[in-house]
């Protein structure tokens, strides 16, 4: 009796697989975060927050289509986490202005004025 409330556990208990590249993913987005907000000029930190924060919805997206997490689980999947950080991402392009927008787009080409397209 024992032996079998003990395997029924293991099978059915939640998985920490989601947590873990939760963990990790969040990791890989505080990093360059923090470079951001060191180099970037102010209005420069919110439209590159957003796009890392795409690609990372994108990684967890990818991650998730390739090990196969189905979507009826009642546990938070990858999918769950990707769906997050898009969010996060429309808000930080939310609240945004779109001159910041073209000013990081343009900022590149206004550092070497010198070199030719």
């Amino acid at each position: 009796m024992i032996a079998s409330n003990t395997s029924w556990i293991r099978r059915n208990a939640p998985s920490r697989e989601p947590f873990g590249m939760l963990a990790l993913l969040s990791v890989l987005i505080a990093v360059p975060a923090f470079l951001m907000i060191g180099m970037l000029e102010p209005g420069l930190v919110l439209p590159a927050f957003s796009m890392l924060l795409f690609a990372e919805a994108a990684i967890a997206a990818i991650v998730a289509r390739s090990i196969h997490i189905h979507r009826n689980s009642e546990n938070v999947t990858l999918w769950d986490i990707a769906g997050a950080f898009t969010m996060m991402g429309c808000a930080a392009a939310i609240f945004s202005e779109p001159d910041q927008a073209a000013q990081f787009f343009e900022q590149p080409i206004e550092q070497h004025p010198d070199k030719p397209l």
